[in-house]
Order: structure tokens, then sequence, then C-alpha cells
């Protein structure tokens, strides 16, 4: 099937649903991808959705499942029965199998494991004993590991000998009698090599195996700066347990990049999540941002009686507001962004710190000479103008100190500086901009 097909089954299935019969549906899925499928799903209503999951096949339903984000993922297992979703996921990757189980009320996901073969339940219960976020949520326990004194024949013998080598197997692993890891051994040096040679003489020991307690993140940076597509997973005493592929790392990338961009807006929902559901997640954040508001207006409220007099004040302090939020959200998304790629730390903090602060005096003299010839040619007021162009220097700098300090505090204490970030320092910029405009019109005003 080629991609252009491909792709046109997925417009079609995108643009006509309500206009075609259930069989020109299903040949169109027959065409598509799991991939394809679960965006087709992800990017429909909620009624055409389950219409579509109900048209796909048994043995189809697993692959499409692991694609899907946890939110609709939820919703569609839970219409699904114990003994489908068992033959749905029978042939998924162990880390797959985990994925959609351990999103699952405990009590059911019990029962499906209760009503597993021992084999597949005992290699499942072993994914379900690390946490989703680290290294142990993302391996997969299919490793092929030979030994330092096996000749090179020996291992190619060995992996003729498999049915079939498991996906993205671009090395296998090198361990002593008792499974600890002592390096890898790439299929290109198999190939390459003499078949007299030891696997000692070629295997590679300086890559050092991924903990499997190391933070998923921190996993998605170790592949992404060595170029990666596996890397072996070791317990605390240094046993080979499994290993990490490179599609498993591309979803945590995935995900960490949706979760930053909704967060900034307090938003985590599917896009097409029923009104409840969606005003239900979002309530918060702007319950949130309501207490901030009425901070920001009993700022405003303290100079009630300098605005009484000189009215149009009230028409020229947004201006220093919004100009202060925008920068602060500039700065934040430089700092989440360095945070997230792990450039920020220590060493660098202070001089990006100096190089967002020049930033902010620079745009601070262009911008206040722009305002304040404005302001001046608005209300012919020279003391209006410079007064508001000194106030925006002021709640552009303070832009700097908030997008900066705030998601590092924020850090510090665990949480997460893509959510709610954004609602912080723009409080702290709306109350330094009325502050300061307002606070210097009383001073050279009144």
């Amino acid at each position: 099937m080629s991609d252009s097909k491909s792709n046109d089954s997925l417009k079609t299935i995108l643009d006509d649903a309500s206009n075609l019969s259930l069989n020109q549906i299903r040949r169109l899925l027959k065409k598509m991808t799991a991939s394809e499928i679960a965006h087709a799903l992800e990017s429909s209503p909620p009624k055409q959705r389950n219409l579509l999951f109900s048209l796909l096949k048994t043995e189809e339903e697993g692959d499409v499942l692991f694609e899907l984000g946890e939110e609709i993922q939820q919703d569609l297992v839970s219409n699904i029965s114990n003994e489908e979703l068992i033959e749905a996921v029978k042939e998924l990757e162990l880390d797959e199998i985990v994925d959609i189980l351990q999103n699952l009320p405990e009590e059911r996901m019990n029962n499906i494991l209760s009503n597993m073969s021992l084999v597949d339940r005992k290699r499942i219960e072993i994914g379900l004993t690390f946490p989703d976020n680290t290294a142990g949520g993302l391996l997969n326990t299919d490793v092929i590991s030979v030994r330092p004194n096996n000749s090179i024949n020996e291992v190619i013998s060995y992996l003729r000998d498999q049915s079939d080598l498991p996906e993205n197997t671009d090395k296998i692993f090198v361990v002593n009698n008792e499974n600890e890891y002592l390096g890898e051994l790439l299929i290109s040096k198999i190939i390459t090599s003499k078949p007299s040679m030891l696997v000692r003489e070629i295997m590679d020991t300086e890559f050092f195996p991924i903990d499997v307690d190391l933070d998923d993140k921190e996993v998605a940076t170790i592949f992404e700066r060595n170029d990666l597509i596996s890397s072996s997973v070791v317990d605390k005493d240094g046993k080979l347990i499994g290993r990490i592929t490179i599609d498993d790392v591309v979803d945590v990338i995935r995900e960490d990049a949706d979760q930053n961009l909704l967060g900034m807006a307090g938003v985590a929902e599917d896009t097409f999540a029923p009104p409840g559901r969606a005003a239900k997640s979002r309530v918060f954040w702007l319950s949130l941002n309501l207490i901030t508001a009425f901070i920001a207006a009993s700022t405003i409220n303290l100079f009630q009686d300098v605005i009484d007099k000189i009215v149009y004040l009230a028409v020229l302090m947004p201006i220093v507001a919004s100009m202060g939020g925008v920068a602060a959200t500039q700065t934040l998304t430089i700092v989440l962004r360095g945070l997230t790629l792990e450039q920020i730390n220590t060493s660098n903090i202070r001089w990006l710190f100096k190089r967002e602060l020049a930033v902010s005096i620079l745009n601070g003299i262009v911008l206040s000479i722009l305002v304040g010839l404005v302001t001046f040619g608005w209300f012919k007021d020279i003391t209006i103008a410079i007064l508001i162009s000194c106030a925006l220097v002021i709640n552009l700098i303070s832009s700097v100190i908030a997008g900066i300090l705030v998601p590092l505090i924020l850090r510090k204490f665990n949480q997460d500086p893509a959510i709610g970030g954004s609602v912080v320092v723009t409080t702290i910029t709306d109350v330094v901009g009325f502050l300061s405009f307002l606070g210097l019109a009383t001073i050279y005003l009144i």
C-alpha cells in the first residue's frame, strides 16, 4: 500500500465519515496503519470515534489502543469486555501491554491478569512493578544476550535459530553466567567480523546501560544525545532485565511536549472531550486566574483617587501590564524549554538571567520611546508620556525576574513549571505594571 493511498483513506475518514456506509468505512480502515487509525480516532468527536473503533477487528484494536493518548484510550477500553481486551493486547510487546493495563482501575486490571496464561501474567506483572515514568515502564523483555566466550559463528547460528528478531534490533547484549551486563555487540560488527573471533574481542564496553529507575525524560535525553536505536536496562544489581527502543522514547518526547504545551494554558484534555469533562479540567486554573485577577484589581483600587482625578490613566495602564505579561511569557517559554532539554543548570543560569535582562532593557528603551511618543501625541501631556515610558521599562525588567525565577522555584518544590507558571508570571507583571504606572502618577501628578 502506498503512502498516498493511505493518506487519501485518512482524509476521507476525517472529512466524509458521516456520509459513508459502514462497509465503506471498514474498507478504508483496512488500508490504514494503526497510527493512522489512532489519528483518525483522536480527530473525531466521541460518537464518531466510538463508531470507528467498533468497526475494527479485535486483533487490530491492541495496536490502535497503544497509539492513542491516555484519555481516549481509557474511554474506548471502558466500552469493551475483559475477554475482548485480553484478545486485543495478546500480540503486543510488554511495554505496550503495560501502558494499556496500568491505566485501568485496579480491580479490572487484576481481573484481566487472572484470566491470562501464567507465562503472560508473570511477564506483565514484572512490567507493572515499575512506575510508568521510569525506564522500567518503557522496557521490553525481548532481549537477545550472549556470553563473552561465544564465537561470532556461534552468535550467528543462534540468531538464525530465532524465528524472528525483535523490532529495532540494532545490537545484542553481552552478559556473564549470572546475567550481569558486560557490554553490547552491534549487529553490524557481527556481520563484518571473522566467524572465529570471540564476542569479548569486538564487544563495546564503553556505553553504560540504563538504570531501571531512571526518569523517562532522562532516558529520552540519553537517546537523543547518543543517537541510540536501543539500549539495555539493568536492575540495581547490574543484571540485564530488558531493553528500551527508540519508538518508546519518541512517545515519551511527544507526551512531554503535549504536557508542556497544554500545561502552560492550564489545560489537559482530549481535543474532542465532552463539555462537562473539558469544563472540569479547566475550572481549577480558571479559578486560580480569577483569584489573581482580584489581586491585580485590588492593586488598582489602591490608586482609585488618582484615577478619579486623571481618568485617562485608566486608558493607558493596560498597556503597561499587557506588555509585561507578553515579555514574561517569552522568557518563561525560553526557561521551560531549557529545563525540559536539561540545558539550564547552576553554572549557566546567571548568564541566562543577564542575557534576558539585557534583552528586556533594550526592548524597554525602544518600546518606551514608541509608547511615549504615541501617548504624547494622543494626550499632549509630556509628564504622562515620560511616566508610562518609565513604568514600561520597570515592568519589562520585572518580567525577566518573574519569567526566570517562577519556573525555577516551582521546579525546586517538585512542581511542574509548565502548569500554572504563566498564571503566576502574568499576575506578577500585572501587579508590578499597575503599581509602577499608578504609583509614579500619584507621586508626580497629584
